[in-house]
Order: C-alpha cells, then structure tokens, then sequence
C-alpha cells in the first residue's frame, strides 16, 4: 500500500480513473485539465500517449503548486489507426461498426511527479481487445444510452453493456478501463 502524507492530485476529470486511484486507498484530491489531444501524422502510438500524458502534467503543475502528480492519457489503434473520442452519435455507430469482430490495441500513457522531490517516470501500457462481431441494433441500444460519447473508442470495457461487447483481452484490464494500476503503483513507490 502507498503511505503519504504528500498531497497527491489526480489530473484527470476521467469518473474511471477516480474509481481506480480509489481502488488503491490512495487519498487523492481531482484537478480537471482540459487540452487539446491532438494526434501528429506518423506519430506512434506510444509516443502520442505518453506525451499527451506529459502535456497534461505540464498543465497541472502550472495550477497546483505541490504535490504528487497523476497523468495519463488512452487511445485506441486499429490496423494503425488511432480512434479517439467519439465526435457525436454518428461517429460512435461508424468506430464500434469498425472494431466490430476486429482485435485492437488500448494504449494508456501515464506520467507521476513529486514536486517535492523532483522524481518524474512517464510510462505506458499496451493491451489488445478482441470485439466479438455486434449487431447494429445493439451498437444504437449502446449509443442511446450516451456511454461511448467519453471514451476513446466509444466504448467502456467496464460498462454493464459495452462490457459483453469483448471476446478476449490479452495484457492489463485496468490499462483497457483507464489506468494501468500495476505500473502506476509501482512508478508512484519509486517517486515518493
């Protein structure tokens, strides 16, 4: 367990990735950062996580002034791809028809800092998806209900529907819900 008394702040106005840094009886305050997740042409998937995740610790230090430091951002590939969030309900119906049957990649970039001590590890966490094929009515049942409209590709694996949407998943289920808590405790051990 993570013992601190150092103000620890979740940079993220994500509801899952709160219930996750709960799930670690890590005492934690949320700061929502707001940027621009902007994808650069050829950019590798790794690369786009774990600087986005930079770019929001970046946002945070400059309103917070001491503490610990959590960032992450996730992605979604397929075939190359990267499928972030959903634009509107249209968009939502035309990524889950594409993932549909397909296996993906759930990238998620973290990065963690001790203001107090300096020590920063930016990170990151692969996992691949397998989407059993969906039918269209169950994939507009799903949108209906405004679940995908947050997620990068508009679905939630945690979700009480989204959830039947997998046939297989190989790597971390925490990294595919928002964070990948196995590296995120371990790195936050090694700066505190």
């Amino acid at each position: 367990m993570i013992k601190t008394n150092l103000p620890v702040v979740l940079a993220s106005g994500s509801p899952r990735r709160k219930k996750l840094l709960k799930q670690m009886n890590l005492n934690f305050k949320v700061l929502r950062v707001d940027v621009e997740e902007s994808f650069k042409i050829g950019e590798r998937p790794v690369h786009i996580v774990k600087r986005l995740s930079k770019y929001k610790l970046e946002k945070a230090i400059e309103t917070t002034a001491k503490g610990i430091f959590i960032t992450a951002d996730t992605i979604v590939v397929l075939k190359g791809k990267v499928i972030g969030k959903p634009r509107d309900k249209k968009d939502a119906e035309k990524i889950l028809k594409t993932l549909s049957g397909n296996t993906h990649s759930v990238y998620t970039g973290f990065s963690v800092y001790n203001s107090f001590n300096g020590k920063m590890i930016t990170d990151y966490e692969k996992t691949l998806v397998t989407f059993r094929k969906l039918g269209l009515s169950e994939i507009r049942e799903y949108i209906a209900g405004g679940s995908p409209m947050d997620k990068a590709g508009a679905y939630g694996i945690q979700d009480d529907y989204g959830a039947v949407f997998i046939k297989k998943i190989t790597g971390c289920y925490y990294n595919v819900v928002g964070l990948p808590l196995t590296k995120l405790y371990q790195s936050l051990l090694r700066i505190i």
